[in-house]
């Protein structure tokens, strides 16, 4: 089999695995919390470093919620069956970067990893995630060449992969829709919730003994878990969240 063959065929096989990520990184948090030393950090440096990990995850979220609520149906699933375009997104985020939720999802959980305060673990993660992002990218434009042709190579030409050219920002064709936001992410908010009480959880135990939540992460994660009911109920059950031409 060519090279070529096997990238895009491996990339298509992560591609339907990409949603296990999390327990890769909820596993290898375990050592990470364990061996890092939280004495050697001074009050400064562990609110700086908790306030940086939340803000991460939170412009995460946003790159998310942008790029979701400005695309039309058929594109920017969380499908994992097989690749689906049914037309090619070539303007707001899409005109700085070519794998924004890809760059959304890297966001949010590397605010999970900084939180660890373990920074090898950080470098370690980053790495991990491009080497197995980078096949399921290359397969994905391997599919979106196939399907657009032309159209395609003269956009990717232009917009780079994975670190935006904010530059280059073209206003949405399509108007940004909060229903659509609302419909689609709320599992991911709580899966980012969840991780970061996770690694407090952790923390706790291997530094005092304890499994204890502090106050501010149980209201956040119960808020979380409300929220979450309530737009799946409304998702499932209902037709508030239902729009015409979204996913």
């Amino acid at each position: 089999m060519a090279l070529l063959h096997s990238f895009e065929n491996s990339g298509n096989w992560l591609f339907k695995r990409r949603g296990q990520i999390p327990l890769v990184l909820f596993l290898f948090a375990v050592p990470a919390v364990y061996f890092t030393d939280y004495n050697s950090f001074s009050p400064v440096w562990n609110h700086l470093i908790n306030y940086t990990a939340v803000l991460l995850s939170l412009l995460g979220f946003l790159v998310r919620a942008y790029t979701i609520g400005t695309t039309p149906r058929g594109t920017s699933g969380r499908n994992t069956e097989n690749q689906v375009a049914e037309s090619l997104n070539t303007s707001g985020i899409y005109s700085t970067v070519r794998h924004p939720l890809y760059l959304g999802n890297y966001l949010m959980w590397i605010g999970i990893v900084v939180f660890t305060h373990n920074f090898a673990f950080v470098i370690i993660v980053s790495l991990f995630y491009w080497l197995y992002y980078e096949r399921i990218m290359f397969a994905e434009e391997r599919f979106l060449e196939r399907k657009f042709g032309q159209s395609y190579l003269d956009w990717s030409l232009k917009v780079p992969a994975f670190l935006p050219r904010w530059s280059s920002f073209r206003k949405s064709d399509i108007p940004f829709s909060m229903k659509s936001v609302l419909r689609r992410e709320y599992s991911g908010v709580l899966a980012t919730v969840i991780g970061f009480v996770y690694v407090e959880i952790l923390m706790g135990w291997f530094r005092f003994g304890t499994l204890s939540i502090g106050i501010k992460f149980m209201y956040v994660l119960g808020i979380s878990i409300a929220m979450t009911l309530v737009l799946r109920t409304l998702k499932h059950n209902s037709k508030i969240l239902s729009e015409e031409g979204r996913s």
